[in-house]
C-alpha cells in the first residue's frame, strides 16, 4: 500500500523538469532555514516559545530532513506532509499574533504561506519523473488518462 502511495504520476518531461527545479530550490532553502534550528532542536524558538520543545524538534527535523528529501525526490509525499504541517503551524502562529501577510522588515507570514503552498503542490502532484521516488517506486498514468482509456 505504501508503494502505491509513493508511485509517481508519469508527467511530461517539461512538467517533471519544473518540479525538479521547484524541489531543488525549495529543498535547499529549507535546509538553510532549518540548519540553525537543528543545532538546538528543542529550544530554537527561545524560552518564551508558544510551541513545546518536542514540536520544535519535529519542525527542525521536517525542515532539514524534508528539504533533503525534496532535493532527492525521495519519499516526497511524506516529506511534503511534514513540511505542510510545520508551515501550517507557522502560519497559524503568525495569525494568532496578528501579524500581517507581508511586512517589510517585520514579522509576517508570507514566506510560511508560500512554503505551505509549495508543500501542498508537491503533495498533490508528486515529485515528477526526475526523482528517486520514480526510480524506486515506479510511475503511474495520470488519473484522467487512465479513466479515459477505461471508457
Amino acid at each position: 500500500m505504501l508503494k502505491r502511495f509513493l508511485r509517481v504520476t508519469d508527467l511530461p518531461s517539461s512538467a517533471s523538469a519544473a518540479l525538479l527545479v521547484l524541489r531543488v530550490v525549495t529543498g535547499a532553502a529549507f535546509i538553510f532555514h532549518g540548519w540553525g534550528k537543528i543545532q538546538a532542536p528543542f529550544s530554537w524558538m527561545g524560552p518564551t516559545a508558544p510551541v513545546p520543545g518536542f514540536l520544535q524538534a519535529l519542525a527542525a527535523l521536517s525542515e532539514v530532513g524534508g528539504g533533503l528529501a525534496w532535493i532527492l525526490g525521495l519519499l516526497t509525499p511524506l516529506a511534503s506532509l511534514g513540511i505542510a504541517a510545520t508551515m501550517a503551524v507557522a502560519v497559524a502562529t503568525h495569525l494568532m499574533r496578528g501579524d500581517p501577510f507581508f511586512a517589510m522588515g517585520a514579522s509576517s507570514y508570507e514566506v510560511a504561506a508560500v512554503y505551505l503552498s509549495i508543500s501542498l503542490v508537491l503533495l498533490l502532484v508528486g515529485p515528477g519523473r526526475f526523482s528517486a521516488d520514480a526510480a524506486i517506486f515506479g510511475t503511474k498514468e495520470p488519473t484522467l488518462v487512465a479513466r479515459s482509456r477505461a471508457v
